[in-house]
């Protein structure tokens, strides 16, 4: 009986100095976790300013929907996210299409996220960086939405399709961009402290 009190008594203390080990150590540096969140955000600088453009979408009718695009994207947070504002603007000059997004980078699974509300619509994707822009995608049943982004020189183009197993892609999407500016937003305007 007292051999086994001594043993419960060893495991005790085991589990108690492992908790206590890892509860010690306590959560990341911030500055450490803000710092490589800049360092992966900064090969996206190329995003940064203002774009417009010609896009279209196939709208479920079937119709091809003819817009002017404008993006515009802004470091926040020190640098280590992406904010971006997205405007779709019909012939007449109202807003048909409205999105905003964050681009962040997690250091703990070395994974970029796009964080996108869109039409009603939330969602978190994995956003893959390439040489010259990105691709994310969006899982829809059997079906996958892939947007692919080239970003270069000035000009944007981006596409979006629906891919089905065992069909060729489907475009629904395209944009073709260029950069009219730079852009404080949305780092400027905030508000002081007196």
């Amino acid at each position: 009986m007292i051999r086994l009190r001594i043993q419960l008594f060893l495991v005790l203390i085991v589990v108690l100095g492992a908790t206590l080990t890892a509860s010690g150590q306590g959560r990341p540096d911030p500055a450490t976790l803000i710092a490589a969140q800049r360092e992966a955000m900064a090969p996206l600088a190329f995003m940064d300013g203002v774009w417009r453009g010609p896009a279209w979408a196939i709208l479920p009718s079937g119709e091809k929907h003819n817009v002017t695009q404008t993006e515009r994207i802004g470091p926040f947070l020190d640098g280590s996210i992406k904010v971006i504002e997205g405007r779709g603007y019909n012939a007449d000059g109202t807003v048909g299409f409205n999105a905003f997004g964050t681009i962040s980078y997690n250091p703990s699974t070395r994974i970029y996220m796009l964080h996108s509300y869109a039409q009603g619509n939330v969602g978190d994707f994995v956003l893959t960086r390439t040489a010259d822009g990105y691709v994310w995608e969006i899982p829809a049943g059997p079906m996958t939405i892939r947007y692919t982004a080239v970003i270069k020189d000035g000009a944007w183009r981006e596409v979006g399709d629906r891919i089905v197993p065992g069909q060729d892609p489907v475009r629904f999407f395209e944009m073709n961009l260029k950069r009219v500016g730079d852009t404080n937003w949305p780092a400027a305007g905030a508000i002081s402290p007196k």
